[in-house]
């Protein structure tokens, strides 16, 4: 008995679920490095096809979790959190290199303001032992805001080949910023309803 509760924790953390979501994590690091380190286009469609691959695994693993029956706690943990690492470092590398800039800027600044608060607020839920449940909305949010990250990382190089590529991704990042405002505002009317009716 005590062999078999040894070993099983060891097996979930390798399934192959949770590989892809390690893959997606060490995919932020790459990511940076292409942009920063390897110049002009080259550096772009090299991060666009690593960011490309790593949204890829964001849906694979939870696929393949699911039908195989290999959902653990520990991706749940790392699923989420490998989402936010992704997002908030192209979001920030983005800035840097002036893809994203002017009042674009202001965009970013609510996705990423939108993350930090769910996160918190998804803390002080699961304390309480209650659940929110990811809306078709925050489906379509998450689509919308990997869509134009892609878009922005092809950046001047896409423009290239398709003029207007950037423009396009900056207007789809200003949906998603929208989007992520209805989303955030429905995990914090949850809290607050909690936080009330436990009070009373």
């Amino acid at each position: 008995m005590k062999t078999v509760a040894a070993t099983t924790p060891q097996v979930r953390a390798a399934s192959l679920p949770n590989l892809l979501t390690y893959l997606r994590i060490l995919a932020v690091p790459a990511v940076v490095l292409c942009l920063f380190l390897i110049k002009g286009d080259a550096g772009r469609w090299w991060a666009l096809g690593v960011y490309v691959g790593a949204c890829l695994t964001d849906w694979l693993d939870g696929y393949l979790a699911r039908v195989w029956q290999q959902q653990s706690l520990l991706g749940r943990m790392l699923d989420p959190i490998a989402d936010k690492l992704l997002v908030g470092t192209t979001l920030l590398m983005l800035a840097y290199d002036n893809t994203i800039d002017g009042p674009a800027v202001g965009a970013a600044a609510v996705i990423l303001c939108r993350e930090i608060l769910v996160s918190g607020l998804r803390e002080f839920l699961a304390e309480l032992n209650v659940k929110v449940h990811v809306t078709q909305l925050a489906k379509w949010k998450t689509t919308m805001q990997m869509i134009a990250l892609g878009i922005l990382v092809a950046g001047p190089a896409g423009d290239k080949i398709v003029p207007g590529v950037t423009a396009i991704g900056l207007a789809m990042l200003w949906v998603a910023a929208g989007l992520t405002l209805w989303t955030g505002y429905d995990y914090l009317k949850a809290a607050v309803r909690t936080a009330a009716s436990l009070e009373q």
